[in-house]
């Protein structure tokens, strides 16, 4: 029963990692109260945390205002920015890594490429920078949603997002890149994505993690296959419950 998997539990430092949507919560919707009751719960028997690309007001949205006081480990962005207890516990930033000359580099060599570019439509906004990351858009993020849809169609036919990737690859190696919706470009320091949380979890004796896309591509990919976690698939969050009921007791 509980009592002995608690004993046998008890020598170990276990934490369960979660990914967020669609392991926990069914995508972009907020967690069901059984699932945040029951994570409550494992706590009293594991450290829990989750792990999301989302940034901190996005994962809150889902998992609950001020979610990350309720959870020992909480890490937005794949853990660019980590909370632990309910406090900042670290942040990086894409200028700190990269180094304010090279980012010069990058924006300089975005502007010069998009001036030379001949699409049907510009707009503004072509470039935003976010924590972990940087967003390029050829038509500019401001477009409406019809021009959105317009160069979207555009770039179907004509890889105009697809170049530019080559185009940076060749010039800036040390990034990595993936196209991101319908308009833009993400570009972020290789590694980037979500082990990054890992190296704040290294007292731990067992990492378990919990994800759907562990698939090659998925997003969950990486840290399901990396020597340093267990990995769990799940399909949805009922999935998760009945496995952690499994793993756990409940």
């Amino acid at each position: 029963g509980m009592r002995s998997s608690c004993r046998r539990m008890s020598g170990k430092k276990i934490i369960a990692l979660f990914d967020l949507d669609g392991t926990l919560t069914v995508a972009r919707k907020p967690a069901t109260q059984e699932m945040k009751d029951f994570i409550q719960q494992l706590r009293t028997k594991v450290h829990v945390g989750i792990v999301s690309g989302s940034d901190l007001p996005k994962v809150n949205e889902q998992w609950g205002h001020n979610g990350h006081e309720n959870l020992d480990w909480y890490f937005v962005e794949n853990g660019v920015v980590a909370y632990k207890d309910g406090k900042l516990h670290a942040q990086q930033s894409f200028s700190k890594h990269l180094g304010e000359e090279r980012l010069k580099e990058l924006v300089n060599f975005v502007l010069k490429y998009f001036s030379e570019l001949d699409i049907p439509k510009k707009r503004g906004t072509f470039i935003e920078y976010r924590t972990g990351m940087m967003n390029f858009s050829p038509v500019g993020r401001n477009c409406s949603y019809e021009e959105r849809l317009e160069f979207y169609e555009y770039d179907k036919v004509h890889n105009v997002r697809g170049k530019f990737i080559d185009a940076l690859k060749a010039k800036f190696p040390e990034l990595q890149y993936s196209i991101g919706g319908q308009i833009s470009v993400d570009c972020f320091p290789k590694g980037w994505d979500k082990t990054f949380c890992l190296q704040y979890l290294t007292d731990y004796d067992e990492i378990h993690f919990f994800g759907d896309k562990t698939y090659e591509g998925g997003n969950d990919y990486e840290i399901f296959t990396d020597s340093r976690t267990i990995g769990h698939t799940v399909k949805d969050p009922e999935d998760t419950l009945r496995q952690l009921k499994e793993l756990f007791g409940n």
